[in-house]
């Protein structure tokens, strides 16, 4: 086979990668597919980019449970079946060794980042500091990356609360001396019923009606400020009666009638 050959077929291979590569840079642009505005499923831990460019670390709040109700009726032993997974790097016997990360026996209440059999915690725990109380552990194992960024311990947490609760009550029997339960917090008071803003409150009926009190005899005693213009009145009459009652309005006067005619005199005859 001759340079020739040898030619067309450098030529045939490279003619078919710049087909290829042409056809690629084609469909890119008759297909091209647009970034979503924002993500449709938020994976907690994971640093979600803002409009201004910022991160931020998505993590939700959640209700921190009363420890002195919830404790007393964990399931320690749903708790023992969900410590499986944390065994997988943690050793939970007393005086047990260390493996991928510290051993965890008497874990609850201890310093955040204290000596563990010479074990070397990421610089992110030992900035923490702290105690692992309760609430912190309760924190910390819905999302160990989210609550301390930069820790080694890469588990991706337990979503439910109650496999959160029941595994911090296992893991607090796995001590010499259990840490204490707090006491149940006191109910909260019932908050009044406000109205809502911008709603006037309810008015009470016939509040806007003048009030009125029987007067003697039974008559209506008009309000003051009402009386007609022409009622005489009888405050300080010696012939008032005694009592509280509201002077009673006058009756109105009839009205004034002309005098009847009389007939005229006839003349007398002389």
């Amino acid at each position: 086979m001759d340079s020739f050959e040898w030619n067309k077929i450098a030529g045939a291979v490279l003619g078919t990668l710049l087909f290829v590569v042409a056809v690629r840079i084609a469909t890119g642009f008759i297909f091209e597919v647009k970034e979503p505005a924002k993500p449709g499923y938020v994976v907690q831990g994971v640093e979600v980019p803002t409009a201004t460019g910022a991160t931020q670390t998505a993590a939700a709040e959640e209700q921190i449970p009363d420890w002195g109700t919830v404790l007393p009726k964990a399931s320690t032993s749903d708790g023992k079946s969900i410590s499986s997974r944390c065994e997988q790097c943690h050793d939970l016997s007393k005086g047990g060794p260390n493996k991928i990360g510290p051993n965890l026996w008497s874990i609850v209440g201890s310093p955040r980042g204290e000596d563990r059999g010479g074990f070397d915690f990421s610089a992110a725990m030992k900035s923490k500091g702290g105690t692992w109380t309760y609430d912190e552990m309760f924190k910390f194992l819905k999302s160990p990356g989210a609550y301390i960024p930069g820790t080694k311990m890469s588990f991706a947490g337990l979503r439910s609360s109650d496999d959160r609760v029941n595994l911090i009550a296992y893991l607090r029997t796995q001590a010499d001396s259990p840490a204490p339960i707090p006491p149940p917090q006191p109910p909260k008071a019932a908050s009044a019923q406000t109205p809502k803003t911008g709603q006037a409150p309810a008015a009470a009926p016939n509040a806007g009606a003048p009030k009125t009190n029987a007067g003697p005899n039974g008559t209506a005693a008009v309000a003051p400020g009402n009386q007609p213009a022409n009622a005489a009145s009888t405050a300080g009459s010696s012939n008032e009666p005694s009592g509280n009652a509201a002077p009673a309005a006058a009756p109105p006067k009839p009205a004034t009638q002309p005098p009847p005619t009389q007939p005229a005199t006839p003349p007398k005859k002389p």
